[in-house]
């Protein structure tokens, strides 16, 4: 990869200490995340990789998406298969290996397939607080599907106003050029010393993508969104609190690109995209039991509705599909500290999912439509029940965590392929982690976690096109394991912030695609999923932050990862290239700017899989460097935003995406609040 004078800094600025003038916000001293032990924890203090990611971040990066606001956070990498979509890599996995979650609930569910998916587009970034990504770990605390790691989105909190009535609102509105973007949301919120509300809403129209350079106007890609969003707390008493929150995303009409324009299709579109969640959590914080520090429960109801449209060139034939997921959720959890060193969360956790699927083929010149079997059978079920362990002790210097948790899982599909298939799965896994505080700045960590990923409807029953293969379904699958291993050390001082992290994950009975004889279906060859692969993925993720002067700060973060398959003896699929950030942001108490530059290597490492992808040019995804200049300025109830993306209109695609990165755009959007 060819290195920029940006680049060489971001190196620089890992490699040397130097000196800065001013004091660095000492807000990330004490820093405070969520997802690494379901508790609120000081993530300075904590063995893990974990990042956060702010709202006030979303903000000023006039991010389009949730996925795209996960571009700029160390160690993630974002494919998108197309516009509408974006699927986080997290140490070199994504799809139903990565898990993710909305307020600590469940958004993986049963038919969350192997590879990248569109699903965390499903929520709104405007009714974001914060998004944290456990690097390596999650299983212990939220169950199947975190082999990567987990992303947890945590939407805004409600507080209550102790002295009268407090009434907040906002409303912003965004513009890209070229027509890709016009952007709507407004939120109001209020609140007293015993409840409070706010409520949500966006409408968005995205244009075709225009790339850089040669690459012009990718079409189709546009596609239109709604969002709205409801939550209410109210207070029962002096230390309980119940919590009612509604969630509600839509998607019309979302062309899958490169099926368009690769595979010969006339029409390939999500023509509806929907995720409802609605949930009740309840909140207590006994004052008179000892050593009982809080109880949550959480009751949940998540909804997923994906439509699907497909016609070749020169074919009458119009497929029309639909899967639905109704997941129910329950989780009850204690946390505890009945000795001063040692704080615990237990508690047990079920969900059951209800998927439902339907295939519909019309004969466009005839009009006479033919029921069919959908890409899952239809009723499947899949059901996980847990009980989970999460421990904190503290002595000194030293900060340790344990964790433990069973899982026990019923899985019936019934397909005429197959028959009847119930599958019990189990899982025991366990994590442990010691953090060493060697000064007041700096800190050396080490863990261990062990996950896992059950079998799910989509491993045990798709039907179907998948990509470009023909996937028939299978009986007998076992869950996927990692054994994932990681040595830190941070620095965090009132002139610098570094971190450093080595890691190195053991994949075992890695659930894969296998070519079933010379057999094809449709022109495409048939596949089956088995429990047929070992691998690993070891690599290093590096961050950093420097004051330079009051005011002007240099930051930066890079990503290396190697991804092996031992039973093939080739490279893992979809392992991302090297790459990462460096950024110069100034600020004054009104206004802020920032020049960055996010780059990658080249990534010509590929598995067969990888070469056979027509979304991966002949040879790998070429190298790319692209140069963002972004600010805003606040006055009063005002703020003003702007962008200049893409500065040198460079053409470049993330590796395996099925679409470029914007070309030269400029973006605008006002703020107002109070």
């Amino acid at each position: 990869m060819k290195l920029n004078i940006l680049t060489f800094l971001s190196f620089l600025l890992f490699a040397c200490t130097i000196q800065a003038q001013e004091a660095v916000e000492q807000d990330t001293l004490s820093e405070i995340i969520v997802t690494a032990q379901r508790s609120e924890t000081a993530r300075f203090n904590t063995p893990a990789s974990v990042e956060k990611l702010t709202q006030k971040s979303l903000l000023d990066r006039q991010e389009r998406s949730t996925p795209e606001a996960l571009m700029n956070t160390p160690g993630v990498f974002v494919q998108k298969t197309n516009h509408g979509g974006g699927s986080p890599f997290v140490r070199g996995l994504t799809g139903n290996q990565t898990l993710l979650l909305v307020d600590g609930i469940r958004l993986s569910n049963a038919a969350f397939r192997y590879g990248p998916n569109q699903y965390l587009n499903t929520i709104d970034p405007f009714s974001i607080q914060s998004i944290e990504v456990l690097k390596g770990g999650g299983s212990v605390g939220y169950g199947s599907d975190a082999l990567g790691g987990t992303v947890n989105v945590v939407t805004q909190s409600l507080d209550f106003f102790e002295n009268g009535s407090n009434i907040q609102a906002r409303g912003l509105a965004l513009w890209r050029s070229q027509d890709m973007e016009k952007t709507a949301h407004a939120d109001l919120g209020f609140a007293n010393k015993n409840w409070a509300v706010r409520a949500a809403g966006s409408l968005r129209k995205f244009g075709d993508l225009v790339g850089g350079d040669t690459t012009g106007v990718q079409s189709p890609n546009g596609y239109d969104e709604a969002a709205f969003d409801l939550k209410g707390k109210v207070r029962l008493g002096k230390n309980a609190a119940v919590t009612l929150a509604h969630q509600f995303l839509r998607q019309d009409d979302v062309p899958v690109f490169h099926k368009i324009q690769l595979e010969n299709f006339a029409r390939n579109h999500m023509t509806l995209q929907q995720r409802q969640l609605s949930y009740a959590r309840f909140e207590f914080a006994p004052e008179r039991v000892s050593g009982l520090q809080k109880i949550t429960a959480t009751a949940s109801l998540h909804q997923t509705d994906e439509h699907r449209e497909s016609q070749k060139n020169g074919s009458s034939a119009l497929r029309e599909e639909a899967d639905e997921v109704r997941s129910l959720g329950a989780v009850v959890q204690m946390e505890t500290r009945f000795f001063q060193r040692l704080k615990s969360t237990a508690g047990i956790e079920v969900y059951h999912d209800l998927v439902g699927s339907t295939r519909k083929d019309v004969d466009m010149g005839t009009g006479v439509a033919v029921e069919k079997r959908g890409l899952y059978p239809n009723d499947a079920t899949h059901t996980s029940s847990a009980i989970f362990l999460l421990n904190q002790w503290s002595n000194g210097n030293w900060n340790f965590t344990g964790g433990l948790r069973f899982n026990h899982f019923s899985i019936k599909v019934e397909d005429e392929n197959i028959g009847e298939a119930h599958l019990t799965p189990a899982a025991l896994v366990w994590n442990a982690g010691a953090l060493r505080k060697l000064d007041r700045f700096n800190s050396a960590f080490a863990s261990f976690n062990t996950a896992f990923r059950a079998p799910n409807v989509d491993d045990l029953g798709t039907l179907g096109i998948v990509d470009f293969r023909y996937e028939v379904p299978t009986a007998d699958l076992k869950p996927e394991k990692s054994y994932n291993f990681e040595l830190g050390w941070r620095h965090r001082s009132e002139r610098w912030q570094l971190e450093t992290v080595l890691f190195r994950n053991e994949l075992r009975d890695l659930i894969t695609r296998v070519r079933v004889g010379t057999d094809s279906i449709a022109g495409y060859p048939v596949y089956q999923k088995e429990n047929v692969q070992e691998g690993f993925i070891h690599g290093i993720e590096t961050s950093g932050n420097l004051l330079i002067v009051k005011g002007l700060q240099l930051n930066s973060h890079l990503a290396w990862q190697y991804g092996q398959s031992l039973t093939d003896d080739e490279p893992l699929r979809r392992i991302p290239p090297i790459f990462g950030r460096v950024g110069l942001n100034y600020s004054q108490e009104k206004w802020q700017v920032t020049l960055e530059s996010l780059f990658a290597g080249k990534q010509d490492r590929l598995a067969a899989a990888d070469k056979a992808d027509n979304r991966i040019p002949l040879g790998g995804t070429p190298s790319w460097n692209v140069v963002n200049f972004f600010g805003n300025y606040q006055w009063k109830m005002l703020t003003l935003r702007a962008g200049l993306w893409n500065i040198f209109n460079a053409d470049y695609r993330y590796h395996g995406s099925g679409v470029n990165g914007v070309g030269r755009s400029v973006t605008a959007g006002v703020t107002v609040g109070f």
